[in-house]
């Protein structure tokens, strides 16, 4: 059994009826990838693991879900990156709205806060390997599972953001998360991204969190 198929096995069911499939942009974004991650999708078409800390995103988008395609339109969220989210194919996010993206045909994690990439993995099998070796730390399902035994879980279109940042400081605890829409907490990180762009160690950053 590969490492995909046992993350299938702990997943959710499908988030979207639709038949798969991949096309136009995100396609071309994809790469390489674009046959496993296809692959992933035709036998699971969006899924939620962990407690919902790991979002995979469907093909499709409908009444609740948002997919893949929409997820990566440049209106949404990624044009407030202002190019750091460039060339990136984000596939699936953690518990804080932290991103899993296909560049140069290998899996990245992208750092909302920073719009920095870190290596993951070679493919889409490789991923799935890696997640279910570090899953605790790479989908934040500790705390994630600390605050839903306390609030119920995590809705659809939400993530947990920290409210004070994780690169300003901000501790991972439940006293530090709130509840947001996942669009907002993008651009909100986003902004966030760009004034400590290029600062050194040290200067002040201004952020709000808006009711």
């Amino acid at each position: 059994m590969t490492s995909l198929d046992r993350l299938l096995l702990i997943s959710s069911l499908p988030l979207c009826e639709h038949t798969p499939e991949i096309f136009g942009q995100t396609r071309k974004l994809a790469g390489k990838l674009a046959g496993e991650l296809l692959g992933m999708l035709l036998k699971c078409n969006g899924f939620y693991a962990f407690e919902s800390s790991l979002h995979v995103f469907p093909t499709h988008s409908d009444q609740l879900e948002i997919g893949i395609s929409d997820w990566n339109d440049n209106a949404l969220w990624r044009s407030a990156y202002k190019g750091l989210a460039d060339e990136c194919l984000f596939f699936a996010e953690d518990a804080f709205g932290g991103q899993f993206c296909i560049k140069d045909n290998s899996v990245f994690t992208f750092d909302p806060e920073t719009g920095e990439l870190e290596y993951l993995a070679n493919d889409i099998e490789g991923w799935a390997r890696i997640l279910l070796s570090d899953y605790e730390i790479l989908t934040g399902l500790v705390l994630a599972h600390q605050w839903q035994k306390n609030n119920g879980q995590i809705p659809v279109g939400k993530r947990l953001l920290p409210k004070v940042p994780f690169v300003l400081g901000g501790e991972y605890s439940l006293s530090n998360l709130y509840l947001s829409d996942s669009v907002r907490g993008m651009k909100i990180r986003a902004d966030i991204a760009h004034q400590i762009k290029n600062l050194p160690d040290g200067a002040q950053v201004k952020f709000e969190i808006e009711g």
